[in-house]
This record gives C-alpha cells, structure tokens and sequence, in this order.
C-alpha cells in the first residue's frame, strides 16, 4: 500500500509539473528551417490563450548599436502575464509582482536552423516569490505557460544544459520599504517617488522596458486591497548582451520585474526586486565579465532604492 500511494503521488507530481526539475531555466527548441516560427508567431499563440503581451522586444538593433557584433539571428526578450491567473495569486500572495510580467527569451543562434524559448520552472519562481510550489493556481499557471509554449514551438524539445545549478551567494529578493508620514497623501508620495525613481535609471545605466498597473486589474475584478500596485520591467542592455553570449536563456530572468505597493490601511511602501544571485546560481554562470556585470547592476539599483528611501 505504501509504494502505491508513493507511485500515485509520483505521477501527480510529473503530470502537474510540481516535481522539481534539475534546472530552474527550462530550454524548448524547435526545428525552424522553414522559418515558420517567428517572435510574432509566439506572441500570437500566447494572445490566443488569454495571456497579456507586455512586449515582445528585438534586442539586435540596441546590441548592434552598443556593441556591434552580435550571435543571434534572433534575440527577443519577451515579457507576458494572465491577468486572471495574477489575480487569484494576489490574494494569497502579493509577491506575485516578481513575476508579473514573467520574462522569457527567444532566439536562434547564427548558423542554425532552430528557434528557442527559455523560461523559468513553477518550481524556481515558487522560492523566489515565497509561496508553496504546490499552490494549485500557480500550478495552472505554470502548466498553461509550458502547454501554449508546445502549441507554439511544435516538435520542440527540452535541451539538456552541460551546467549543474550552484548554491546562490546572496539572497534572491532584494527589498526596500519607503514610510509614509501619517497622513500623507499616498497618491503625492507615489507620484513623487517614482518620478524620482525613473529619474534615477538613465544615469545607471537602466531602462524602463515595461510598466504594468496590476491594481487597475485587480480594481475592475472588485479586489480592492492595494492602494495601488505597480511594477516596472528594468532592463541592463550590458548586463543581458554579456551574460546572452554564454547564456542566451539567461532572457528567463531578463528584463526584471520590480514592484512598488501600497496595501490599504498601511503606511509604506513595499518594493523588491529578484536580484541577480538568481542568474548567477541557477544558470552556474562562471566567467567573471558575466559576474562583474551582475553584481554592478544588483549594488546600482539596490543604491537607487536605498538612496530614495533613506530617512524616510
């Protein structure tokens, strides 16, 4: 009776995706000789199965142009959510900001006729974000994510990653909090601190590839717990043009997702980010340009965040 019921729970782990796979980064590729796969044709298939496309971004053009060689014919980063699905985990979890957009990378290696995916595993966005792997609604989630990447890349397959993943060297969440005075007027202090916020990117070496208002959604569906919830996509062009050229799946992580919110009733603001300790450990990333850039975008933002929350 006791191997039955380990057999049964075997099974329902593999067939939900609960079973934690080797490798937090899952790879898909597909043949494409044809060239019948596109970034477009991707997005369309995501569109069709109720997912909101943040953006679908060419990363060559702004490659050439900072760096002028490049090792893709193809190189978007892709960035996505379901609105639904965030929703019912915003509930439970309001760190679904971290992945709110989730991030994927699309690419084709010059000289090869195949066309891939990366994304992240339920598994390794479960421990970023805090929550139970087991949750059946990101359980769903992730199981809706894998299954539209199929429709989308037909005949794909998982590649098989020479690396083992390696034990982080910080934390995965960065966080930073900004009291309120009681009594403020949290609409003026929003405003005012994100102005000063993306004042503070360009001059980092920072973009703002994306912003979501996730508590407009939550507010149309009469969840009305947030004040407000923002979350801006941030984007190091060096940091993912260095990292790409061993680690193209590295678009997994990339751009990432920062969210500022504030819930009723209280007076601060919460922001955090998943810091980089998450590209460098989950994709064993060794080479010390690599690393060096990480660490300097993590310590610039982390400085950002610090700077424009102090004594406050």
């Amino acid at each position: 009776m006791k191997h039955f019921t380990k057999g049964l729970i075997l099974t329902f782990l593999v067939s939900t995706g609960l079973m934690a796979s080797a490798h937090n980064v899952t790879i898909l590729t597909a043949p494409n000789a044809d060239g019948k796969i596109t970034p477009k044709t991707i997005e369309a298939t995501f569109e069709k199965a109720g997912f909101f496309i943040n953006d679908n971004r060419d990363m060559l053009p702004p490659f050439i142009k900072n760096f002028k060689t490049v090792d893709y014919d193809v190189y978007n980063l892709f960035t996505i959510f379901k609105k639904d699905s965030v929703l019912a985990l915003a509930k439970k979890y309001p760190t679904i900001g971290l992945f709110s957009p989730m991030s994927m990378s699309i690419y084709t290696k010059k000289g090869t006729k195949t066309i891939s995916v990366s994304s992240l595993s339920v598994a390794a966005m479960a421990e970023i974000m805090g929550m139970p792997a087991d949750d059946a609604d990101l359980v769903a989630y992730g199981k809706l994510v894998q299954e539209t990447l199929k429709k989308a890349l037909p005949n794909a397959k998982t590649e098989t990653v020479a690396y083992e993943m390696t034990k982080p060297a910080g934390e995965l969440v960065s966080h930073a909090t900004l009291k309120m005075e009681k009594g403020a007027d949290w609409e003026e202090v929003k405003d005012d601190f994100e102005m000063a916020f993306e004042g503070e990117l360009p001059g980092n070496d920072f973009i703002m590839a994306g912003f979501n208002d996730l508590n407009y959604d939550f507010e149309e569906a009469n969840f009305e717990d947030f004040t407000f919830y923002d979350v801006y996509s941030i984007c190091n062009i060096s940091v993912i043009y260095t990292v790409s050229k061993l680690h193209p799946e590295a678009g997994a992580f990339a751009p990432c997702s920062l969210y500022m919110y504030n819930k009723k009733d209280t007076n601060t603001i919460e922001m955090a980010f998943p810091s980089v300790y998450n590209w460098i450990a989950s994709l064993a990333i060794e080479d010390k340009s690599s690393q060096e850039v990480l660490v300097t975008a993590q310590v610039k933002m982390e400085e950002i965040l610090k700077k424009l929350t102090a004594g406050k």
